[in-house]
C-alpha cells in the first residue's frame, strides 16, 4: 500500500505522487494527505495545503484541495495565495463568512488580470480553515468536495458546481450547456464544472462565487476530507469515510483511499487529505 503511493516517478517536474501528514501543536487533530497522477498524458494539476499555524494567539488548521484544468499555473497560484487571502481580511475574525466570499473573489479577479503569464487554465477550489480545534468553515468552487464525519455519518460539507444543476445560471450570462462532445454536461462543450477560478476565456458564462458552509466540532465529530473529484466519481461520501475511519493514522487512510479511487478505475488525478478531528 505505501509503495503504490510512492513510486518516484517525475512527471513534467513534479513527483507523480506524493504523501505526508502532520498534527496541531497540542496533537488533539492530526492529520494526513495522499495525491496521485492520474492516467491522462498530462502533468500532474492538482495541488493542495494541509498545515497548522498561529495567528493572533489562535491555532488554524489550513486545508485545501485545488483541481486545475488546462494546465497548473492557476491551482499553483491559488495554493499560494487564496487562504493567505482570506486570513489578511481585516473582517477574518469578526466575520469569517464575508471575508472568504471576498477572498475567493479577489483572488479570481487577480488570476485573471495575470492571466498572460497563468495561461487560459483554471482551477476548482476546496478550502476547509479550522479555527482552535472548534469551529470549521468550509468553502468550494467547482467539484471537489469536503466532507464531514458526524459519529461515523458522512455530512458533505460542500456543494457540487456542476453545469447541469446550474444550467440556468449559464444560460442567463449567455452560454450554454451541451453534452457533447462526450456525455458529460459541460459549459460551452468545453467546462465540466458551472463555477471555478480562472478559465478567462469561459468567465463571462462562469461564476467564481463560494459556496460556504460551518460547523461545530465537537465530541460527536471524528472525520474531514477533502479531496478532488478523481475520488468522488468513483466514491460515495459515506464510502469514503467507512475506509478512513477504520484507519488511525490519517496519512494512511488517504494513501487507502486514493489507491482505492485507483482501484476502482478512476482516470483522473486523486488528491486527498484526511483530518482526524480526534486524536
Amino acid at each position: 500500500m505505501d509503495n503504490l503511493c510512492c513510486f518516484n516517478a517525475i512527471v513534467g517536474g513534479r513527483s507523480s505522487c506524493s504523501s505526508g501528514k502532520g498534527r496541531s501543536h497540542n496533537g488533539a487533530v492530526k492529520y494526513g494527505f495522499a495525491l496521485l497522477k492520474g492516467k491522462a498524458n498530462h502533468p500532474m494539476e492538482d495541488y493542495h495545503v494541509a498545515k497548522f499555524t498561529q495567528l493572533q494567539g489562535h491555532e488554524l488548521g489550513l486545508f485545501a484541495i485545488y483541481d486545475g484544468h488546462l494546465g497548473d499555473s492557476v491551482p499553483a497560484y491559488l495554493q499560494k495565495h487564496l487562504l493567505p487571502n482570506i486570513l489578511k481580511d481585516e473582517e477574518f475574525w469578526t466575520d469569517p463568512n464575508r471575508s472568504i466570499f471576498k477572498a475567493y473573489e479577489k483572488t479570481d479577479q487577480a488570476i485573471l488580470s495575470h492571466s498572460p503569464d497563468l495561461g487560459r487554465g483554471g482551477s476548482t477550489a476546496v478550502t476547509a480553515i479550522l479555527i482552535d480545534g472548534r469551529k470549521l468553515w468550509v468553502a468550494n468552487v467547482g467539484d471537489s468536495r469536503a466532507v464531514l464525519s458526524k459519529n461515523g455519518q458522512a455530512m458533505q460539507m460542500s456543494i457540487d458546481h456542476e453545469p447541469s444543476t446550474e444550467r440556468g445560471s449559464i444560460e442567463n450570462r449567455g452560454g450554454f450547456v451541451s453534452n457533447l462532445p462526450g456525455d458529460v454536461a459541460r459549459v460551452n462543450g468545453q467546462l465540466a464544472v458551472s463555477r471555478a477560478f480562472g478559465d478567462k476565456n469561459l468567465k463571462l458564462h462562469l461564476r467564481s462565487d463560494p459556496d460556504i458552509q460551518n460547523a461545530d466540532i465537537n465530541s460527536n465529530t471524528d472525520l474531514l476530507i477533502l479531496a478532488s473529484d478523481g475520488l468522488w466519481k468513483v466514491m460515495s461520501n459515506q464510502e469514503a469515510v467507512d475506509i478512513a475511519k477504520k484507519t488511525k493514522d490519517p496519512q494512511r487512510a488517504a494513501k487507502k483511499l486514493a489507491a482505492e479511487a485507483l482501484n476502482r478505475d478512476s482516470k483522473d488525478d486523486i488528491s486527498c487529505i484526511v483530518v482526524r478531528l480526534k486524536g
